[in-house]
């Protein structure tokens, strides 16, 4: 049955929901790559799960923009491309942009801890290395907009945070990438956020994403990423 089940209705520790965030990951991390076709037995078989499970979570993955319907022949995971991720990037940097500001202004010294510990977390994780780093990094660049109060905005901006990591997942071994000191772009950011300072927040977020953006889609247009 290939039917339409919310993210609110797939409840967590449900087979849905448990295949939902198995494929997001596969396909956020680059282990499923742009435009492999998702066969359900495959996948099936792989996640160890039930062929509903995944049809229903395939389902909710197109809303997310990771997955592609392909007419009535099944699914596919979506293409890259130079637009695409441009496309990403602009409406991020305004959303963020938005929820930075808004977070920095209302922000009060429990948003503040949170924020400090996030970091903290996330550094702890880098240093340590392994795949733990991953999660605490979205959670950070969340606590950062967490105190707006948008939830629809928040939402839209975990979103667009995941599909633009995809693209970073599929050049992350790249030399030029891995030579950004992106501890202290971080650090930064984290430092004029404490300190209500939202013009240079902004200011040092949209760099942050503009160095990335530059140097991925100098690899979108090489082909290096397909």
């Amino acid at each position: 049955m290939d039917q339409f089940v919310s993210k609110d209705e797939a409840a967590p520790g449900s087979a849905t929901q448990r295949a939902y965030l198995a494929l997001r990951a596969l396909i956020v991390a680059g282990e499923i790559r742009p435009g492999e076709k998702l066969k359900i037995d495959g996948l099936r078989q792989r996640l160890a799960t039930g062929a509903s499970p995944i049809r229903e979570a395939l389902s909710l993955l197109t809303s997310d923009n990771l997955v592609e319907r392909i007419d009535q022949r099944g699914f596919r995971a979506a293409e890259v491309s130079a637009a695409n991720f441009q496309e990403i990037l602009r409406l991020r940097s305004t959303l963020e942009d938005q929820a930075l500001r808004e977070s920095i202004a209302r922000g009060d010294q429990a948003w503040e801890e949170a924020l400090v510990l996030a970091h903290h977390r996330m550094q702890r994780a880098q240093e340590q290395g392994g795949d733990g780093f991953e999660p605490l990094h979205k959670a950070f660049h969340m606590a950062l907009l967490a105190a707006a109060a948008a939830p629809i905005l928040l939402k839209f901006c975990s979103q667009l945070y995941d599909l633009n990591i995809r693209y970073r997942f599929l050049a992350g071994r790249g030399r030029d990438y891995q030579s950004r000191d992106v501890t202290e772009e971080h650090g930064a950011i984290l430092a004029a956020a404490v300190d209500r300072q939202a013009d240079t927040a902004s200011a040092l977020l949209l760099a942050h994403y503009t160095r990335t953006g530059s140097y991925l889609a100098g690899l979108l247009d090489d082909g290096a990423l397909g």
